[in-house]
């Protein structure tokens, strides 16, 4: 909700500055309208050339979770440790057979559905059900699974930045299509040079609106997006990498508690649970959340 807050801001800044300065905003309406067809055409159309479909699919879905903000908050973090405690503590008491009914089938999973909001996420579930299943298959080498999920990690991190790297690259760009569209209009112009002064003045200063907005939607509007998206896609990679954190140092022998303690420490300080308030929630997990 922050982004609206942001783009109010900045409008109102700009427009209280124009105003102050004496602008009339009557040439900007008259400008803004053909100039934005030729700005935002041309990098939606550059954006299209330069990017595959998927690419352009997780732009769009990307505007929805700029404006949603992060998805796991402190209770998140909380619960996912909570999860992988269970899960660590019943392969370390029974063996790995003992879980594969909530990994085989996690939408029925009492353990998964006691944490309502991981569970809808399907991308954690699979990542901690295929790594869950591999050590049921005898992976459980600590050195090999940690290099497995950090490749796995660097996949689903590269793939999510994608349509980072696209909104940047489109922001690197505006400027110079906001140089394009006023040099049309300088054409336009020149081809009107026998009017009256102040004619050719209003001509010149519509075709300066063009570069006016090249930079602000480029630095105002789209590089910030893309460095907001940026910020969501490493706080959730974060998250994930938490699963990777706790069954590494399960399989190098750790106990569950102090799996999840070295997970707890890797979190954000901002979402991170505190010692007592992790072991407190440990603590009140019912003692049949695995059957």
């Amino acid at each position: 909700m922050f982004i609206f807050v942001g783009l109010a801001l900045v409008f109102a800044a700009i427009a209280g500055g124009f105003l102050m300065g004496g602008g009339r905003f009557e040439i900007l309406g008259h400008a803004a309208p053909h100039e934005m067809v030729t700005i935002i055409g041309a990098g939606i159309g550059a954006v299209v050339i330069g990017n595959s479909g998927a690419v352009l699919k997780r732009i769009v879905q990307s505007f929805g979770r700029v404006v949603r903000g992060e998805r796991w908050d402190k209770q998140d973090y909380n619960d996912l440790l909570c999860l992988m405690y269970m899960l660590v503590k019943t392969i370390r008491a029974k063996g790995v057979v003992a879980i594969e009914s909530h990994i085989e089938h996690p939408e029925d999973s009492r353990l998964f559905n006691n944490y309502p909001r991981i569970a809808e996420d399907h991308h954690i579930i699979e990542f901690i059900c295929d790594y869950l299943r591999m050590m049921t298959m005898n992976f459980e080498d600590a050195y090999q699974m940690a290099d497995a999920m950090e490749n796995d990690l660097d996949k689903i991190h590269a793939e999510d930045h994608a349509a980072h790297h696209a909104l940047q690259s489109l922001s690197e760009g505006l400027p110079a299509i906001g140089i394009v569209a006023a040099v049309l209009g300088i054409i336009t112009t020149m081809g009107s040079i026998d009017q009256p002064v102040a004619i050719l003045g209003g001509l010149i200063g519509s075709a300066l609106v063009g570069t006016f907005l090249g930079v602000l939607l480029a630095y105002c509007i789209i590089a910030p997006i893309a460095s907001r998206l940026n910020q969501i896609i490493e706080g959730e990679g974060r998250f994930i990498s938490l699963v990777r954190t706790v069954l590494v140092s399960h399989l190098q022998g750790q106990a569950p508690q102090v799996a999840i303690e070295i997970g707890r420490r890797a979190a954000p300080t901002l979402y991170a649970p505190s010692f007592n308030e992790l072991e407190d929630a440990v603590n009140a997990l019912p003692a049949d959340l695995m059957a």
